[in-house]
C-alpha cells in the first residue's frame, strides 16, 4: 500500500493491519511522554485547500507523536489562492522533501490526481475530497465500533450499522459504506429520498427512509451532519421537519439495543440531527472517536511512511 486514497482500495487484510496497529499505538496517548521515534527525520505535509480544523489537528498530532517534522500548508491566503494549481503546489512540496502529503481538497478526485500524476514521490493520504471520500474517518469509525462491539479484535462481521442523514453530501458515508462492507458489517443508509445520491443502489448497502424501523437491530448508529453549506436547493421542508423524522433524540435512542453505540463524525448540529442529551449520553462515543482518530492516523502514517526506513542510518 503506497497511498491511502479510498476506503475501497483497502483489502480485508489491509484494513485489519491498520486497525491492529492503531490498537497498539493507542497506548502512546496514555504515556507521560506521548512520543515515539518512529518517523524521526521524515516530513509530513498537511495540504489543506479546504478548512477542517479537526482533521488537520488530528493528522498533525499523529505525525508529531511519531516524531515526524510537520509542515502545515493552508491554501487560503497562499499562492494557491492566487492561482497556483495543485500541480505547482505539489512540485513545491516535493522540492521540500515531503515523505507524505495529507491532502484535503474541495474537488473530488484531487488526491488521486496528485498520487497518479506522480507530482510527489511521497505517500498521498486523502483527508477528504469534495463529496467523494474520507478514508481515515471511516477507519477511525470502524476502530471505535470494533473496540465497543468486538473487544478491539478481528473484523465487524455480522454487525448492523445504521448511517443516518445527509448521505448525498457526505464523504464519510461513502467511505464507511465501503470499509464496513469489507469488514463484513451490514450497512443501512437512512435518509430522505432527496439526500440519497444517484447510484446508491450500486453501493454495498441497504437504504431506508424510515429511521425508527432501522434502530431496533442496530449495533451502532451514526448520525451525519446536515451540510447546509453544500446545499443550494431545498432538500427538506424545514429544519424542524428534518429533526422530527431523522433526528436522534432520547426516545429514539431508547429503541436501540442495550449494547448499541451512538456516533457522529463531527462537527455536530446539536438539536438538528442529534439532540444535546443524546450527544452527551453514556451511549455516545463521539469524543472517543476524536481520540481514536489520532491513533488511527498514526497507524496510517507509520505503515505508509515508516515502512521505507529499512537500511536508514541513524
Amino acid at each position: 500500500m503506497k497511498h491511502l486514497l479510498s476506503a475501497g482500495d483497502l483489502t480485508h487484510e489491509d484494513a485489519l493491519r491498520i486497525l491492529d496497529t492503531a490498537e497498539e499505538l493507542l497506548g502512546v496517548a496514555k504515556r507521560p511522554i506521548k512520543k515515539l521515534p518512529t518517523l524521526r527525520g521524515r516530513t509530513v505535509v498537511n495540504l489543506f485547500f479546504e478548512d477542517s480544523t479537526r482533521t488537520r489537528i488530528s493528522f498533525e498530532a499523529a505525525a508529531k507523536r511519531l516524531s515526524a517534522d510537520v509542515i502545515n500548508f493552508s491554501a487560503k491566503g497562499s499562492s494557491a489562492s492566487k492561482g497556483e494549481g495543485l500541480k505547482d503546489t505539489a512540485l513545491t512540496l516535493q522540492a521540500m522533501g515531503a515523505d507524505a502529503v495529507v491532502v484535503r481538497h474541495h474537488h473530488s478526485g484531487a488526491p488521486h490526481r496528485l498520487a497518479h500524476a506522480e507530482w510527489t514521490k511521497g505517500a498521498v493520504i486523502n483527508a477528504g475530497d469534495g463529496t467523494h471520500e474520507h478514508p481515515t474517518q471511516a477507519l477511525l469509525d470502524a476502530f471505535t465500533m470494533r473496540r465497543h462491539l468486538n473487544d478491539g479484535v478481528g473484523d465487524l462481521a455480522g454487525k448492523n450499522i445504521t448511517i443516518v442523514g445527509d448521505v448525498l453530501h457526505s464523504r464519510v458515508a461513502r467511505s464507511n459504506a465501503l470499509l464496513l462492507h469489507t469488514l463484513g458489517a451490514h450497512v443501512t443508509l437512512v435518509a430522505p429520498p432527496t439526500l440519497l445520491p444517484v447510484g446508491v443502489e450500486h453501493w454495498p448497502v441497504e437504504t431506508s427512509y424510515d429511521l425508527d424501523a432501522s434502530l431496533e437491530k442496530a449495533d451502532a448508529v451514526m448520525m451525519l451532519r446536515v451540510q447546509r453549506e453544500r446545499m443550494n436547493a431545498s432538500f427538506f421542508p424545514s429544519a424542524r421537519e428534518y429533526s422530527r423524522r431523522y433526528g436522534l433524540d432520547t426516545a429514539r435512542m431508547n429503541r436501540l439495543p442495550e449494547h448499541a453505540i451512538v456516533m457522529h463524525p463531527g462537527p455536530m448540529n446539536r438539536g438538528m440531527e442529534i439532540s444535546a442529551d443524546v450527544a452527551d449520553s453514556g451511549r455516545s462515543v463521539i469524543v472517543e472517536q476524536v481520540t481514536n482518530g489520532v491513533a488511527v492516523r498514526m497507524a496510517v502514517l507509520y505503515l505508509l511512511v515508516g515502512g521505507s526506513t529499512e537500511g536508514d542510518t541513524e
